[in-house]
């Protein structure tokens, strides 16, 4: 078995980091979770303003406290991101929602998208959360399909014009939910 391990993100693995947004990049994909379409130049910096959004501080209008995590295969591979955000706007309520996650493409349907939204959870619960939303667009059956293993229940569905696509909105809660996170 693979060696994977939610850690925070660090100096170490720039270079796996970056490798994990050119392959998004090389198949024109969009960067999921947002934070891979932010400038990482210099990286100390890059991680400094993560540590700062992680506790409330230096955040931009209208965003709200968030910790990005990397999902780590053998301690040199980042194989998938997740941004988890502390509280909910009403936009976020819409799209977006508490967490968002990419795998590296080159690492997609190896499960690694159910261990990072596993791992994640269990941060969420470990900040205080007792429930958490995710959105996804309802062609996205690999996320649909991840955000239900996890225990997501499906809550409301709209079309989004700003995405040209069904968003659908899924609850976990984190109280009841028996998945091992």
């Amino acid at each position: 078995m693979q060696r994977l391990k939610l850690e925070s993100p660090n100096l170490e693995l720039a270079a796996s980091y970056r490798g994990l947004i050119q392959e998004f990049v090389d198949r024109d994909e969009k960067l999921i979770p947002f934070i891979l379409s932010l400038p990482n130049e210099p990286f100390s910096e890059f991680l400094r303003q993560l540590d700062a959004w992680s506790h409330g501080e230096d955040l931009p209008a209208g965003f709200v406290a968030h910790s990005t995590f990397w999902l780590v295969r053998g301690d040199v591979e980042v194989v998938g991101v997740s941004n988890l955000r502390h509280k909910l706007t009403d936009k976020l309520k819409i799209e977006g929602g508490n967490i968002g996650y990419g795998i590296r493409p080159s690492a997609r349907g190896q499960g690694f998208a159910n261990v990072l939204l596993r791992n994640t959870l269990g941060r969420a619960r470990a900040i205080g959360l007792v429930e958490v939303l995710l959105t996804c667009g309802k062609g996205n059956h690999a996320s649909v399909s991840t955000i239900v293993r996890n225990g997501g229940v499906l809550v409301s569905e709209a079309f989004l014009e700003s995405r040209g696509e069904i968003v659908q909105r899924y609850r976990i809660d984190l109280a009841s939910n028996t998945n091992a996170f």
